[in-house]
């Protein structure tokens, strides 16, 4: 936890004991005794400490003791006559005790067996003159810039005494020069000459001793000048058995279920969903009306379920009645509810019930800093969105929302930007609504019309300041280089950035979205594709703190999708598509069970429970409105190219490539095996690149996989195979291609072992199965004991029609001999008896399903 230590005398003074996390300290998730201490490089005199301690925030509670040791030379031992010790909520507990000489302060923590200990401050003091102690020196966290623009250095300094007389930054090692603007301030910005990695030392002495710390900084290349075009959803058939039943599970189940729970008044938990915009449209037109119900966010899942419906009706039934029936009623529901939800927009363009149905002396105003959190434009992004794939679906012909949306959109931007209203929301999503829909707008009506939405998204990025980490308004965006806070809101933020460093080319947004990536998929990044341990509240923990009974929260596995697309499209990079496809099977498609009648609001590696609702169901529309935009992440195209991102057996319209309409047909029975035939139909022949994804495992520096899969088996065009350069991750094969033309691929498939680094504690001695892009569960369904050790005997895969609606399971042994069998992730706790209506908040119990089995060492 060395990113939480400078908390413990930050200078930050807490407000109270509940005070947020960005000033906090915490042993979260540990409830076993625990202990922080204070090294000083020589002797210092002690005879007091005050501690402030943390409840309630991050889920800690105040402990029931601790005691204060020092280093006596030989080890660690009790303070001598310590009075105080308290233990209180709201005020510094203060404790004096005999004076001691000595080079370390333990404070060792037993909490009260129930949540773990939190300490927002911890004082030292001592008799007399303070020692002329070396400056303490941290460098900052490791980072990347990308050439031609500016990495942001602030070194940290503390020091007892006289202040520094001297500070340094240099160059340790790298490939070319880097340019400081100024290397005698602990704050200042560098540049690289030449991409590699370097190592950057900050140095400062005082007292006549100097202390350097070091950090790495990698230098790379920009992306290239253009992104990558998007490739909206359009009507398409799925044809792949795997993904037809994922979506018919969808369809027929769980978007009904949606629509049903978000028309309910009578939910004990989750309220608010259509009443509230009935309730709003009564307000406008100054009728009685009830007050606000559910939390203030509550529209979000409204608007999601809104385009989980559009993006449903897009899917071919292919004559299947069920799926033909639930498309009836979506059609219907839609007819109902588009005129409640734009009956609540105000004539302004503005919609958000919580403000309409406010108290006006508890929240007098729109966009007011003291109700940051009131999410205006959390709700108002999703809302744009919506709007999006209703006008694919209904083709430009139905424009209700898509107007709509411009109304809002069109009164954020009269109201909020340079020379206006500064503002940034506490939680991140319509900067990149906006983008997306900016997008939209140019591509649809042209004229640059959309682009006030995108200089809009970046303006609330930059009014991202003087806040905390826990929103990421910690730090301006362009100075952000570590993943912190609430993984949703991240995820969405870096989505955001992403968007604007693609649109605007700026080097310092482009250097800090690479080290953003960089920190939280190769230090945060779980082996399912998953972010957010839960260390700190429904976020990222400290590097390598990737727990098993982890938070990764749907949500933020939906964000994560949405960031590394941005990515694939802004470095027409295959990387970025292994990463989305690895969280979309692994950390999202089990989010909802097989039948699509309950969800999962977290998904840890240890165990899952499903239930039909939630007292915050932000995540019941968004699962379903992310997995259905295939079309989005299966393809993207640049003027000249068509990039294959995802293989499904799928029919879609990629829109125009070359100047013409190009048709896309895969078929294949992906993820169960690695035969792909794509058959290519331009309208009219063409000659453009056709860009195929080879698939990578090794997405993180994390974990590390045997046997190695990589490359391709076998690749012909029309029966005869070729050889195609791969460039960034892609077989490119360019010709003139004619309708018909079929390439036919061949992805190696085999059963890997992952061992992730030992820096990861939670999984060291631990071993994970992973089949093509699937991770696997082993499940007490199978094996009532699950503590046995993973046997050394080959591993094999076994298709189970029979099992879980049919999967590919894998068979081996356990170190006992016992046979093994493991089933894919997405498809864990299906056989685990039944699933409540709402959590049960059940901590305690046997383990039912695990990613990471012991190894045979």
């Amino acid at each position: 936890m060395p990113s939480k230590l400078p908390r413990l005398n930050d200078g930050k003074e807490p407000k109270n004991s509940g005070d947020a996390a960005p000033i906090a300290f915490d042993f979260s998730p540990s409830t076993d005794d625990q202990w922080v201490q204070y090294d000083w490089p020589e002797p210092v005199s002690v005879d007091r400490i005050d501690v402030y301690w943390q409840e309630g925030s991050e889920g800690t509670e105040l402990p029931a003791r601790y005691r204060i040791l020092y280093w006596n030379g030989s080890g660690f031992v009790p303070v001598g006559n310590p009075q105080g010790l308290g233990v209180s909520r709201d005020a510094y507990d203060s404790t004096g005790f005999d004076p001691v000489r000595t080079p370390r302060l333990r404070l060792e923590i037993s909490s009260n067996g129930k949540r773990p200990a939190g300490i927002l401050q911890w004082k030292v003091y001592g008799p007399g003159t303070p020692p002329a102690l070396a400056p303490a020196v941290a460098a900052g966290p490791d980072r990347t810039v990308v050439l031609g623009g500016k990495t942001y250095l602030a070194a940290q300094m503390k020091q007892l005494g006289a202040p520094a007389s001297a500070f340094r930054w240099r160059k340790i090692s790298g490939p070319g020069d880097i340019l400081f603007a100024n290397a005698s301030t602990a704050e200042t910005s560098a540049m690289a000459t030449s991409a590699g990695d370097y190592v950057l030392e900050a140095s400062a002495s005082a007292n006549g001793k100097t202390t350097a710390s070091r950090l790495r900084l990698r230098a790379q290349a920009a992306p290239p000048a253009e992104r990558l075009e998007v490739v909206y959803t359009t009507p398409y058939t799925i044809t792949s058995p795997f993904w037809r039943a994922r979506a018919k599970a969808l369809i027929v189940n769980w978007i009904p279920h949606c629509v049903d729970y978000c028309e309910r008044t009578d939910l004990k938990e989750g309220r608010g969903g259509l009443d509230n915009f009935i309730e709003a449209a009564k307000a406008l037109r100054g009728e009685p009306h009830k007050p606000h119900q559910g939390y203030v966010f509550s529209n979000a899942w409204v608007h999601q379920t809104v385009e989980s419906m559009c993006l449903a009706l897009m899917v071919d039934p292919a004559g299947d009645p069920e799926i033909v029936a639930a498309h009836d009623g979506m059609r219907a529901t839609l007819e109902r509810w588009i005129p409640i939800i734009l009956a609540a927009q105000h004539p302004d363009g503005y919609l958000q019930t919580a403000y309409t149905l406010a108290d006006r002396k508890e929240w007098p105003q729109r966009w007011d800093p003291a109700h940051r959190g009131n999410h205006e434009g959390y709700v108002s992004g999703y809302f744009i969105e919506s709007a999006i794939n209703h006008y694919t679906l209904t083709k430009g012909q139905d424009r209700r929302l898509y107007h709509a949306a411009r109304r809002l959109a069109d009164c954020w931007v009269a109201n909020i930007g340079p020379g206006k209203k500064a503002w940034f929301d506490g939680h991140q999503e319509m900067e990149q609504a906006l983008v997306r829909f900016g997008r939209f707008v140019n591509d649809m009506e042209g004229g640059g019309q959309g682009d006030a939405y995108i200089a809009l998204a970046r303006f609330l990025l930059e009014s991202r300041r003087g806040g905390d980490e826990y929103d990421q308004s910690h730090l301006p965006p362009s100075r952000q280089y570590q993943a912190v806070g609430h993984a949703v809101r991240a995820v969405y933020f870096y989505s955001g950035m992403a968007d604007i460093a693609a649109e605007t080319g700026d080097r310092d947004y482009q250097s800090a979205v690479a080290s953003l990536w960089d920190n939280m998929v190769n230090r945060k990044y779980y082996v399912t594709g998953g972010i957010g341990s839960g260390d700190s509240s429904e976020g990222f923990g400290d590097d390598y703190a990737l727990k098993n009974d982890a938070y990764c929260e749907s949500c933020s596995s939906c964000g994560l999708i949405f960031f590394q697309y941005k990515l694939n499209l802004a470095y027409h990079d295959a990387r970025y598509a292994d990463l989305y496809e690895e969280t979309m099977y692994n950390a999202l498609l089990g989010a909802t069970d097989i039948d699509g009648h309950h969800y999962t609001y977290t998904n840890p590696l240890i165990n899952t429970e499903r239930y039909a609702w939630h007292d915050c169901p932000c995540c019941v529309g968004n699962i379903p409105r992310t997995l259905l935009m295939m079309p989005t992440w299966a393809y993207a195209k640049s003027s000249q190219g068509l990039f294959v991102n995802l293989f499904a057996g799928s029919r879609i319209d990629v829109g125009e490539v070359a100047g013409t309409r190009v048709e896309m047909v895969q078929e294949t029975d992906y993820p169960w095996a690695g035969t792909v035939a794509i058959t290519v139909n331009p309208a009219a022949p063409r000659r453009f690149a056709l860009h195929l994804r080879v698939p990578d495992r090794t997405t993180s520096e994390l974990y590390a996989s045997t046997p190695e899969v990589s490359g391709l088996r076998r690749l012909s065009v029309n029966g005869s195979e070729v050889r195609a350069p791969v460039v960034n991750g892609y077989a490119v094969i360019e010709r003139e291609w004619k309708a018909g033309d079929r390439v036919d691929l061949e992805l190696p498939m085999a059963v890997q072992r992952i061992v992730s680094r030992d820096v990861v504690a939670a999984t060291k001695g631990k071993v994970a199965l992973r089949y093509g892009p699937l991770i696997y569960n082993s499940e007490a369904a199978d094996r009532q004991r699950l503590d046995v050790p993973l046997g050394n005997a080959p591993l094999a895969t076994a298709w189970r029609g029979d099992l879980l609606n049919g999967v590919m399971t894998i068979t081996g042994q356990w170190a006992d001999g016992a046979p093994m069998l493991a089933v894919p992730n997405y498809a864990r706790m299906n056989r685990a008896g039944p699933s409540p209506e709402f959590p049960s908040h059940r901590k305690e119990g046997p383990t039912l399903s695990q990613v990471w089995m012991s190894r045979t060492t």
